[in-house]
Parts: structure tokens; C-alpha cells; sequence
């Protein structure tokens, strides 16, 4: 069956391409590309870029909550050795730029609007000497007068809905609740998280005539390219990015941050190359934060436990004028049913760092909160939580009405639950002990929107038999170099190492980004368009219906006749762009990657202090791409989980919103030792609703609700309930009963 290459994906795609292809290296668990060079230190990362003449440049941070700049006592640090510039433009920004924003963030640093908000850059020869001018460059500042609150929980603190995220409403949700033979009202909170990728923010930027170029560490180039040029009032014809290798982002590197712009001025300014690298607090005290969260969820069942009212409201904070919020009932909206309900969110105006996307924004929350509150109401109720869970799938997507393309959440509670032997389990807390710990079991779900944004790829067969992949199209160490690589040789019938795969750089077809879980399945899917193109001149060649070519080995086959494709191709490259959009697969049909988590945890006795045991992960994404990528996607997302269960907590002084823990040493992300044995299964499925490809979005849906699955194993082991996150000793110690006690 032959699907019209329309870029609008408006219509499921049920011809199991990838499955029809010969190669059969799709979806196996191959090696990076790349790796070799990230592991051997040769890959080349943002700042690590050599240019003759490179000037450095060090960021200026506010010493004020809030108020405007009044004088900038320069002259001085002008003299210092090497000094070359002192700048506060008025282009520099204030704010990170909000993820697919594509448009300046607010500039102009004379305002500050939050502790430590960059307002000047010290260029100078060497790093040392701007590192030294900058500590020492003297700012008198206006304080203002009409202060934004620091506390998002202060009475001052204005309070609004956002614009992109309205109310959800049905039913009567009070007379539920009245109405329910089992109920849950409980209320919990999370704190704000930091991305804290490992590379830090970077760009080294230069200018030949009015065209700018930046090597530079982001995620989403089709986007940053404009954002950039909006900051400088240039066009984006004229600015170029290249990102080939970045450290990580988790949301932090979506849009243009403060080194870029001033590195671009910087460079302007002198007529050289001019390098800008954040420390770590720096990063810490200027990017995207996650908001801290404080969620009521109402639960409503009948006598059978099948929810017949739900409620998620939630209270998130950003500065005053963002539009971004925490998007926190994101899944609770398709997740389960009740048709009496209301989702909502709420944001308080306060002065910190913009708030922003940070991994698997919402869901990494939200979904750990009514986690943790579905687990109250199974033990209310009386049944197992994995039944309860099952019990309460809906048909269709409550309230609005939508089928779901595919959903394998009841596969992975019941595949994981065997392999991780649930069937241990008691059910009631203080049953086991060993030594001085308290043992317990937690379950929860998992759930991540599917999102598909626009992209394109280039991809050349070439007269040597080899294929080349070109899109701007980020790894952030996703593992997108070997996904590609793998589309493209499953469908031209390539091994991979015949296929070369480019990235990060703008002179390319732009692809969607890394974010959002999105980046696989859209340009992915630009890809296999490219070769569908390619596969229908092949099969021209070969006077035959494409339905009917094979190709594999570099061998083209159709009946009795065997060609390679170095004499198919006759001596000329065949090169394609391929290119998708969503349509009306994403209106028609609820969107969702769904997985299972399940953990045992030990309680100290004695100490509170709570060590995860082992952790399992059930998870339906789609069709796998790459096994060892994606099993990668998920150990790290359910490495996040532990973090947010058991450590990671952004701390703000509320006397005046500045950060207190801006460090790796301080705020406590998961270590070696914090990690167990973890067990990732994938769970193969296709998604015709989803792409071209059948797969779905993986990136983001290990950490969403596994941080419930901790919680929920912590209550069955000692008793003890926390509704604030993280769980540390404090919060537990208090709640423990006699240390001796045995179990009950």
C-alpha cells in the first residue's frame, strides 16, 4: 500500500514499513557512533572550540533581589591587566527563553528582576583576568520600590491562571466527594528542581561582516537561530549555530540563554571571537528552574473502587509576565477515569529565575503527587494498587471524549509486576524487616504526552553506496546520531556503518530539537520521508511497484533481478528532504507513551534515612528504535525519580529569593551509591496514530510518577506517610515507631 509523502501527518500509518525492511537494524541495541569520541575526550564540545584571537568573557551577576542599575563603576577594572570590554547592553537578557519560544525572552539588564540576575559581561584575554575583573567590578544599584514577593505561598503574591492551561471541568466534583464510599483529599508538594546538566551553558561566538556564527551548547537549533537574531535585531538568514555535541540539557538549553547573547555582543563590540562560559552556580542561579509545586488531589470511589470524581488542582509560581506553567495535571487528564472532575493550575507571581521546562515538564510532578494519593485510596478501599489502578482505565479520555492511539499501561503494571515479584508484597506497612531496615514494596504509573513538532532532513544516497543524514537536529545524549543512522540504513538497505550521520548545524534542514520526548519520532520520521523519496526513484530504476523492492546489503532485488546500488544509482547521488508535520492524528486520537514502576525500599529504623533496594520499569513507547538507547532513556529518567523521591530540593532564602544551594555539592543529585540494580523492560508495540515510525516519545517517560513508586514503598515499609517531598530523614524520623519494634 503506497501513503502519499504529505508532510501533514493527518492519517495513521498502518503499512508497518519498518517491519517490511530487509536490513533488520532497526530497533536492535546498537552502539553510538559517536560514543568512542564522547568516552575518549575527542568529540568537541561548546567551549571547547579553538580560534585565534579568542577573547573570554565572564558574566556579571546582580547582588539585588530587585531595582534597576544605577551606575557601573568601570574605569577601575577597565585598567586591571587584559581587560578589554566591560559591557551592559541593552540586547543582553534578563530571562532564559522559554522552550519553541522562537522570539527574544525580555532584555534590557538595567531592571533586574531576581537575585543574581546577569546584568554586565567582562570581556578580557584570558578567562582568569575577566573572572578577576568581574569579582571586582562595583555596581550601585535603585532598589525597587513596589517589591514582587520571594515566597510563592505569601498572601502579597499575585496569583493567576495561565494562558496556555485553562480549567478542566466536568461533572459535579463537591457531590462526589459527598456522594463516594471511599475518598481521598489529601494535599502534597514538590520542590523546585535544577536541570544540572553536566556541560554548562556555552557559546563562543564570531562575526564575519554582519553574519554571525555560535558554537554553542542548546538543544533546539531552528528555534535558538531565531531567538538569537531577535535579541540582536539581525536577520536569522544571518546567524548561524553549530551544536554538534552537547552535555546534556533537560530542558535548560530549549531556548538562548545569557552567555549566548553576550558573547555575540561581546564579539560585535571587539571584532574578534569572544568565548562565554557559565560556572556552575552561575548556571544554578540564571536558567530554567523547575517550579516547586504544592497539589491538592481529590479522589472519589464507589464501593467497587472505580473513581467516580477527580480532582488535581495545583499552585506553581514564575516571574511576573512569563507565560509558562507548570503544567501539572498534564496527565492526570487522560490517565484515569471519574467523570465528576476539575484540573487546574494556578501561578503566583514571585521574583526568582524563570521557570521553565525542566524534564518531562508536568508529568515529573504531577504524576508522582497522584501517584502517591492513588496508593492512599487502594489501601481505603482495600485492594491491591495495581487493581486499583486497572479498575480505573477509562475507554475514551474523560470529559473531552478522545480514543487513545494505544496505551500499554495494563501490559506494563502486570509484566512488571511479575518480573519484579509483586507477589511478595503485604500489604500492610511494618510486615518485614531486615536488621535495622524496614522493607517495603511501591507500585505507580507512568504516562508522558506524545508530541510531534515540525522537521526535516536531507538524505543523500551517494554513488559510493554509502548515505548521508543531514539535520540540525541536536543529541543531547539521547542517542540520536544511532537512531537516525538506523532509520535511514533499515530503509536504503544499508548496513550502518555505511551511513553517516550530521548534526547541529543550521546550513541544515531544520530539524524539531531535543525536548519534549519529540526529537526520535519527528525527525525521525523526516527521515524515513527522505527515503520513502529515494526508495520510489530506486524502484523506478528498477522498472518495479516500490511495494515490491527489497533492498539489504547495499543489493537491490526485485524478482530474479539482483543489482548493487552503486550500479543502480549510476554513478549519481539521489538526495532527498524529507518533512513532517502534525495533523490530525494529534486531534483525533489521546497521545500518550505509558510504563510502570515498581521499587523496594529500606527505612532505617533507627535513622529514617531511606535507600532504595531495587528498582523495576515497565515501559509501551511504540515501536523501540534502538534498545540500548532507549533502555538508556530509561535508567536515567528513573535515576531522576530517586532523585526526586529522596534529594533534590532547589532552596531559596525568602528574605530576599536568592538561591542557597547553587552547587553540585549541594543540591544532592542521585550518586552511585543512592542507585541500585534497576530493570528496564520494553514492551514492543506499534502506534500508527503516533508517526510514520509506530514509535512514541521515551526521553521523559522514565521519571514520570517513579518518584510515587518510592514514596508508596516507604509508606508499606514503615508506616509513615510524607506528603513533601523529597522524603529525607527529618521528615520520616519524627512519624517512626520504637526501633525495636519487630514487625507487627
Amino acid at each position: 500500500m503506497k501513503l502519499p509523502l504529505a508532510d501533514m501527518y493527518n492519517k495513521p500509518d498502518e503499512r508497518n514499513l519498518l517491519d517490511t525492511m530487509k536490513q533488520g537494524v532497526i530497533g536492535k541495541p546498537l552502539d553510538r557512533p559517536e560514543g568512542r569520541l564522547k568516552v575518549s575526550g575527542s568529540a568537541t564540545y561548546a567551549a571547547e572550540w579553538k580560534f585565534d584571537g579568542c577573547a573570554e568573557g565572564v558574566l556579571v551577576l546582580a547582588d539585588i533581589p530587585q531595582g534597576e542599575v544605577a551606575k557601573i563603576y568601570d574605569d577601575a577594572v577597565k585598567a586591571m591587566p587584559g581587560v578589554l570590554a566591560v559591557i551592559a547592553d541593552e540586547a543582553m537578557v534578563r530571562r532564559s527563553t522559554q522552550g519553541t519560544a522562537g522570539k527574544a525572552p525580555v532584555q534590557d539588564v538595567q531592571t533586574v528582576d531576581y537575585f543574581a540576575q546577569p546584568v554586565a559581561v567582562v570581556v578580557a584575554e584570558t578567562f582568569e583576568q575577566a573572572r578577576d575583573a568581574a569579582l571586582a567590578l562595583r555596581i550601585d544599584y535603585k532598589p525597587a520600590s513596589d517589591l514582587v514577593p520571594y515566597d510563592p505561598e505569601s498572601p502579597d503574591a499575585k496569583v493567576d491562571e495561565p494562558s496556555d492551561s485553562k480549567p478542566i471541568k466536568g461533572g459535579d466534583l463537591e457531590q462526589a466527594m459527598r456522594d463516594a464510599a471511599f475518598s481521598v483529599d489529601v494535599e502534597y508538594d514538590t520542590p523546585g528542581h535544577a536541570s544540572a546538566a553536566m556541560e554548562p551553558h556555552a557559546t563562543i561566538a564570531q562575526w564575519d561582516g554582519d553574519h554571525l556564527t555560535l558554537h554553542g551548547s542548546y538543544q533546539m537549533l531552528a528555534f535558538n537561530v531565531k531567538e538569537i537574531a531577535d535579541c540582536l535585531s539581525i536577520s536569522p538568514k544571518k546567524v548561524r549555530i553549530l551544536a554538534p555535541y552537547v552535555g546534556g540539557g533537560f530542558g535548560s538549553k530549549l531556548g538562548i540563554t545569557h552567555e549566548a547573547v553576550a558573547a555575540a555582543i561581546a564579539a560585535k563590540k571587539l571584532g574578534r571571537p569572544v568565548r562565554v562560559v557559565m560556572n556552575r552556580q552561575q548556571v544554578f542561579q540564571t536558567v530554567m528552574r523547575r517550579s516547586e509545586t504544592r497539589q491538592r488531589v481529590r479522589l472519589a470511589a464507589d464501593a467497587a473502587g472505580k473513581l467516580i470524581g477527580l480532582g488535581h488542582e495545583a499552585h506553581v509560581s514564575n516571574l511576573p509576565d512569563e507565560d509558562f506553567a507548570e503544567p501539572v495535571t498534564q496527565a492526570t487528564e487522560f490517565l484515569y477515569g471519574g467523570e465528576n472532575r476539575l484540573l487546574k493550575v494556578e501561578v503566583a507571581r514571585i521574583s526568582r529565575m524563570t521557570a521553565g521546562s525542566v524534564r518531562a515538564p508536568g508529568e515529573a510532578v504531577g504524576m508522582q503527587v497522584l501517584e502517591a494519593a492513588m496508593d492512599e485510596l487502594a489501601e481505603k478501599v482495600g485492594i491491591d494498587p495495581i487493581e486499583l489502578r486497572k479498575r480505573n482505565l477509562p475507554v475514551k479520555v474523560p470529559v473531552e471524549g478522545t480514543p487513545y492511539s494505544s496505551r500499554m499501561l495494563v501490559e506494563a503494571l502486570e509484566q512488571g509486576a511479575a518480573s519484579f515479584g509483586w507477589e511478595r508484597r503485604k500489604a500492610e506497612p511494618f510486615k518485614t524487616r531486615d536488621g535495622e531496615w524496614w522493607v517495603g514494596m511501591g507500585v505507580a504509573s507512568a504516562a508522558r504526552v506524545n508530541v510531534m513538532i515540525p522537521a526535516k532532513a536531507r538524505v543523500t544516497l551517494k554513488a559510493d553506496g554509502t548515505a548521508l543524514v543531514e539535520t540540525d537536529q541536536t543529541d543531547i545524549g539521547t542517542g540520536t546520531y544511532a537512531i537516525l543512522g538506523q532509520i535511514a540504513g533499515e530503509m536504503l538497505g544499508l548496513p550502518v556503518e555505511k551511513v553517516k550521520v550530521v548534526l547541529g548545524d543550521t546550513e541544515l534542514p531544520p530539524g524539531a530539537g531535543s525536548g519534549g520526548s519529540w526529537g526520535a519520532i519527528s525527525t525521525g520520521s523526516a527521515v524515513l520521508r527522505a527515503c520513502e523519496a529515494i526508495r520510489e526513484k530506486l524502484a523506478k530504476a528498477m522498472n518495479c511497484n516500490v511495494d515490491d523492492l527489497e533492498i539489504s546489503d547495499g543489493i537491490a532485488r526485485h524478482g530474479g533481478t539482483r543489482l548493487k546500488l552503486t550500479d543502480l544509482v549510476k554513478g549519481k547521488d539521489i538526495a532527498e528532504i524529507g518533512s513532517i508535520k502534525p495533523g490530525k492524528t494529534f486531534k483525533d486520537y489521546s497521545q500518550a507513551s505509558y510504563g510502570a514502576f515498581f521499587a523496594e525500599v529500606g527505612v532505617n529504623a533507627f535513622t529514617g534515612e531511606v535507600r532504595v533496594r531495587r528498582m523495576t520499569g515497565a515501559f509501551g513507547f511504540g515501536r523501540v528504535l534502538n534498545a540500548k538507547t532507549a533502555r538508556s532513556q530509561c535508567l536515567g529518567g528513573m535515576v531522576w525519580g530517586i532523585g526526586s523521591a529522596l534529594t533534590e530540593e532547589l532552596v531559596f532564602d525568602l528574605r530576599d529569593g536568592h538561591l542557597v544551594n547553587h552547587d553540585l555539592a549541594e543540591y544532592h543529585v542521585p550518586v552511585h551509591a543512592d542507585v541500585p540494580a534497576l530493570e528496564v523492560i520494553l514492551l514492543e508495540e506499534r502506534d500508527a496514530a503516533a508517526s510514520p515510525l509506530q514509535a512514541k516519545g521515551v526521553g521523559e517517560l522514565g521519571i514520570c510518577g517513579a518518584a510515587g513508586a518510592i514514596a508508596n514503598a516507604v509508606y508499606n515499609a514503615c508506616g509513615v506517610r510524607v506528603r513533601s517531598f523529597p522524603l529525607t530523614l527529618d521528615k520520616i524520623l519524627p512519624e517512626l515507631p520504637d526501633p525495636f519494634m519487630q514487625t507487627a
